[in-house]
């Protein structure tokens, strides 16, 4: 399942990247393919995407959809697989995820256990070695 959504996920970046799909609300526009995740039966799969800087994530998710049975086609010829998967767009809640935990660090209670865990454990790759200390 894992080596079939990673061939489907270079499929799908390599389709976005060349622009092969004719749709006004995608020209110009970088759209990300993060992740793919396909079905134990691998007859579907579901494509996680992210147009650059988070804009527009619905008008790009609706020309995805209007295009689905042309990017089903070329994705079944580039893949080689012997059903072609059924493609489910949606947008990528791994950003929003790291936003999230962005904010939960930079908050002030967070940063001063932070600073106070620092400062209370050895600088890192400080290890005493016997030869440095004449043993």
């Amino acid at each position: 399942m894992l080596r079939v959504a990673e061939l489907v996920r270079h499929a799908m970046s390599e389709l976005l990247t060349r622009s092969d799909i004719a749709d006004p609300a995608l020209e110009g526009k970088v759209v990300t393919v993060p992740d793919v995740r396909m079905s134990p039966d691998l007859k579907l799969a579901t494509v996680y995407v992210m147009p650059l800087g988070g804009d527009n994530v619905a008008d790009c998710l609706a020309a995805l959809d209007r295009h689905k049975k042309f990017l089903r086609g070329e994705i079944a010829r580039r893949v080689n697989l012997r059903f072609a998967p059924e493609v489910r767009f949606k947008a990528d809640p791994s950003f929003d995820y790291g936003g999230k935990i962005d904010a939960l660090l930079n908050l002030p209670k967070v940063k001063q256990d932070i600073e106070a865990n620092r400062e209370s454990e050895p600088l890192a790759g400080a290890v005493d070695h016997p030869a440095e200390k004449g043993e």
